[in-house]
């Protein structure tokens, strides 16, 4: 498949995209950073410059939210009540976000990343219960001006990088709104999915996107976030290894941003 859509990969780069596609699904599907994974290997793999792997990124995000959302629903497992304040603030926040980052200042942007999850990391490890709880989300609380504020600021930041903002949905679904992690998931999915289309077609109108890497990463990664979202919705102490799996996933993303 050399040369198809602008691919050039050998036998050994087609295996890596496979095993980091499909890690990277998962692992966007159970917590988030999965971007950490990909964008590496669309600089230095591929040859791209940092705002056409951003911009590429995103294809494999809308590809793999999808499948996951679809999932979701095909299993019933899809709570959506009290979520379209926060999908129309995140919305509104990607497409600002996008905007901005077609000028990405990376080494400032990575140092403030890096404390965020250092802080997130902490969060997550003081007080379990915060995560893990089996109480009903109120639909009030996502409706407050402060909350707002901070899905929007959420939505700036999945718009402007992606990497990690599914940590960032996740910690503002479950400890602002009250969704259960396996729940809170869903909505991640979903609200992904929505900002990913303006997004994306941000990058797109500024020529920051190849279609070609972008694809074949994202028919991996959309096998991923099958995989990952059938473990969720089948296994019973999903929301305990969700947590597990966020402080790994969180402590790599601060040593990677950070180092």
């Amino acid at each position: 498949m050399d040369g198809f859509l602008g691919i050039d990969l050998s036998a050994a780069e087609w295996l890596l995209f496979l095993v980091a596609g499909v890690g990277t699904g998962i692992i966007n599907t159970l917590a988030g950073s999965g971007s950490l994974i990909t964008l590496p290997i669309f600089v230095f793999i591929c040859g791209l410059p940092a705002p056409v792997a951003n911009g590429t990124n995103r294809i494999g995000v809308l590809l793999q939210s999808g499948v996951g959302l679809a999932t979701y629903r095909n299993h019933h497992a899809l709570q959506t009540k009290g979520s379209v304040p926060i999908l129309v603030t995140i919305i509104a926040g990607a497409i600002v976000g996008a905007l901005v980052a077609v000028d990405l200042d990376e080494e400032t942007m990575n140092l403030i990343l890096g404390l965020l999850m250092a802080f997130m990391l902490v969060v997550l490890i003081l007080k379990p219960s915060r995560w893990i709880h089996e109480e009903a989300m109120d639909p009030a609380r996502s409706k407050h001006p402060l909350s707002l504020l901070a899905f929007f600021l959420i939505g700036v930041y999945g718009g402007f990088i992606q990497a990690g903002v599914g940590i960032f949905l996740l910690a503002g679904l479950v400890l602002i709104s009250r969704f259960t992690l396996r729940s809170g998931n869903g909505i991640k999915l979903l609200v992904v999915f929505l900002y990913s289309i303006p997004s994306l077609a941000v990058f797109f109108w500024f020529d920051q996107v190849h279609l070609g890497y972008g694809l074949a990463m994202a028919v991996f990664q959309a096998f991923g976030a099958w995989i990952g979202v059938r473990w969720i919705v089948q296994f019973e102490h999903a929301d305990t290894w969700i947590h597990r799996i966020l402080i790994v996933a969180v402590a790599a993303a601060a040593i990677k941003f950070l180092f």
